[in-house]
């Protein structure tokens, strides 16, 4: 990684500690943590190389609450009407049917639905950019702001981002918007300001059943490694070939 993209790193680490300090609300949905008393030189200790990150996904944990969203939208700042992660109710019935809801993203949690058949089953999937190895929203990017770090995470270069919105369009999971106020395109990061302070996603902080999981792939006894290696995991979209690093458990062939 060439030096302009470790001190776009290094700003944005530093921005987003002094904006969390503010939010007494993002301090409760994170437990109480505080991220005014990290310093920078825990950023400074950590070297990106050491680490090969991976999200995961129990669906037959997640109960809608929502807790995800708004941790995410306090930490990171997210536009109203935008989302980073969000959560669909997926339901579903004997024949097939499926009926897929995600009022605010799943914010505010899900209110009482009336579908047009008999509901065999239903469940909650929480999604997020699924930081692919190979990307197509890298791969379309004119001007090269969109990149992979060395830990696996796909990021966004403000600096360079002309707005264009192809890598929008490009990514199969919709991750990606246009930021409304930057006018850059902006996307779920990990919370990569975080992660070099050894600290887990606000997302999977504030989930309060476990829903949500984060890991570290190159770290031997891993929980999340444990779980991709000897659970049944499944990916959104395997036929793609994007190569998702956000693994599911629990996941209904249903699901788009």
């Amino acid at each position: 990684m060439n030096k302009d993209r470790r001190r776009f790193l290094k700003l944005l680490t530093s921005y987003f500690g002094l904006l969390a300090a503010k939010d007494g609300v993002y301090v409760r949905l994170l437990g109480g943590e505080n991220l005014s008393q990290d310093s920078t030189a825990d950023a400074e200790a950590y070297n990106p190389e050491d680490h090969l990150y991976a999200y995961a996904i129990d669906t037959r944990k997640c109960i809608g609450c929502g807790m995800c969203v708004k941790a995410d939208r306090l930490e990171n700042k997210v536009p109203p009407k935008n989302f980073r992660t969000w959560v669909e109710r997926y339901r579903i019935s004997e024949a097939g049917d499926v009926d897929i809801d995600s009022p605010s993203g799943g914010e505010n949690g899900f209110p009482p639905r009336v579908s047009g058949f008999n509901v065999a089953k239903a469940f909650f999937v929480p999604k997020l950019c699924n930081h692919c190895r190979h990307t197509p929203c890298i791969q379309v990017c004119p001007v090269g702001a969109s990149f992979h770090t060395p830990e696996g995470v796909v990021m966004v270069d403000s600096g360079w981002c002309i707005g264009c919105g192809y890598c929008v369009q490009a990514c199969p999971y919709g991750s990606r918007f246009i930021n409304p106020e930057t006018h850059c395109a902006d996307k779920c990061t990990l919370c990569y300001h975080r992660l070099v302070k050894g600290l887990q996603p606000a997302c999977v902080q504030a989930c309060p059943v476990g829903a949500r999981q984060f890991g570290d792939l190159k770290r031997a006894g891993d929980p999340v490694r444990q779980l991709i290696a000897r659970e049944r995991v499944m990916v959104l979209q395997p036929t793609l070939l994007t190569k998702p690093n956000c693994y599911y458990l629990g996941l209904d062939q249903g699901v788009r």
